[in-house]
């Protein structure tokens, strides 16, 4: 018990240092909160994701990439973003820019469902469509970058040792971000077995939580501290990168095949959830409360689908 405490303790608080150390990185480099977690933090947090999908590929079993992908877009938009969502009572989204990138989303979500589901696998030319894909998003919110150098210019004063200094507590962050989450997972396991709770408590929730753990300190941390877009950056940014350049990668090195009928409802259930998401932000100034509560009830409903499918079969 004191260990699983003790891990959370330290992921939470790599977590803040993270936000921070971030913050003084995107205003050294004259960008926004938003574009920083979405190019650094979101590809940081994927990396777990990137290295599944090339073990998956290399052992010719890339079906595990693609759930992978597909659970933890679904447990990125209703787990944590419900989550940090009640943590920070809300979330003000002051800029039209950030509104207009969210229902971008749902374009980039459908892209390699439709791909696949055309013939029943992704093969390289999927690949070098998905990655491109990720290229151009990026490249969208790159170009606004000349725009926020003009409003950072008067902010900028970090020194290059300052930033030098930054950029170590920022690894030093992330490092611990993911061993602290690994931690957390385990102690965590140990404990349910102890309480004799049911497998499928561990396998439902402790794994998927587990490999949620990062996106969810960090983005947590950031809208409790008043950083927004930069919640919202690292939230969007880990979608677009689990479904482009994760998949694109795998499929570049062995072609993604998987059962048609065992993806098709968690893909359903995610292009519903990225609907419903980007209208819960394109449709106001600020992600409310109720609307997090709705995020996490869709989750727990879609842990019970999965559950029942799992039982009838």
């Amino acid at each position: 018990m004191l260990f699983f405490v003790l891990s959370c303790a330290i992921l939470f608080g790599s977590g803040t240092f993270l936000v921070k150390s971030l913050g003084k990185i995107s205003v050294f480099l004259r960008i926004s909160e938003f574009m920083a977690a979405f190019i650094i933090m979101a590809i940081a947090t994927s990396l777990p994701e990137i290295f599944v999908g090339i073990s998956s590929a290399l052992a010719k079993n890339t079906a595990i990439s693609l759930g992978n992908v597909i659970g933890s877009n679904i447990a990125d938009f209703a787990l944590v973003g419900g989550i940090m969502i009640l943590l920070a009572r809300g979330i003000k989204i002051k800029r039209k820019d950030i509104k207009i990138d969210s229902l971008f989303l749902i374009p980039i979500v459908i892209l390699p469902l439709v791909l696949f589901f055309i013939d029943g696998s992704l093969n390289w030319i999927d690949g070098i469509i998905l990655i491109a894909a990720f290229c151009f998003y990026s490249w969208r919110i790159l170009k606004r970058r000349k725009k926020f150098k003009k409003l950072l210019e008067e902010k900028t004063k970090i020194k290059k040792n300052e930033i030098v200094l930054f950029s170590i507590i920022f690894i030093a962050s992330l490092v611990l971000l993911f061993l602290s989450s690994y931690f957390v997972v385990k102690y965590a396991t140990v404990l349910s077995l102890e309480l004799m709770l049911p497998p499928i408590f561990i396998g439902l929730f402790l794994v998927a939580i587990g490999t949620s753990l990062p996106e969810l300190a960090f983005e947590s941390r950031a809208a409790q501290l008043g950083r927004g877009e930069m919640a919202l950056g690292d939230l969007i940014g880990s979608v677009v990168v689990n479904s482009t350049l994760v998949l694109g990668i795998t499929a570049l090195i062995f072609p993604i095949t998987a059962n048609l009928m065992l993806v098709l409802v968690s893909a359903i259930f995610l292009v519903l959830l990225t609907f419903l998401f980007a209208t819960f932000m394109h449709s106001g100034s600020r992600l409310y409360v109720m609307e997090g509560i709705a995020l996490l009830l869709l989750y727990v409903f879609f842990v019970f689908i999965q559950f029942y499918l799992g039982f009838v079969q």
